[in-house]
């Protein structure tokens, strides 16, 4: 599985970017997956957000709750990282990814097949 990220840049404090993770074309199990995982500087890599593939099962971590969206569109194969009230601590490099062995989905998982590259959002105050 490919997974291609895009969307991130400099925002400012409050901005509403939208990231993009599209995945190679093919069908996806009925177990798969996404997640969206960020790594600040000096900082674990953590998910922030996850959606399966079938359904929209979602669930976020604390601190992007209210604030980011996580959603898909299965006819593209994307899923996207809506991100709105940024704050500066939101600055980190955003990576997606998937797994098709997925039965609860949690941003507690740590085990994914299959990564994106990063890409950087950098939050300006």
């Amino acid at each position: 599985v490919q997974l291609q990220a895009s969307g991130g840049g400099l925002v400012q404090a409050g901005g509403s970017p939208r990231l993009s993770c599209a995945a190679s074309g093919r069908t996806f199990s009925r177990y798969a997956a996404v997640g969206w995982f960020r790594q600040a500087p000096g900082k674990e890599r953590e998910c922030v957000a996850a959606i399966s593939w079938q359904g929209s099962k979602t669930d976020y971590t604390d601190s992007v709750k209210g604030r980011f969206t996580i959603s898909k569109d299965n006819a593209k194969n994307t899923v996207y990282l809506q991100m709105n009230s940024l704050k500066p601590e939101d600055t980190a490099v955003y990576y997606c990814a998937l797994d098709e062995t997925i039965i609860v989905v949690s941003v507690t998982r740590k085990l994914w097949a299959s990564w994106g590259q990063g890409t950087q959002v950098t939050v300006s105050s």
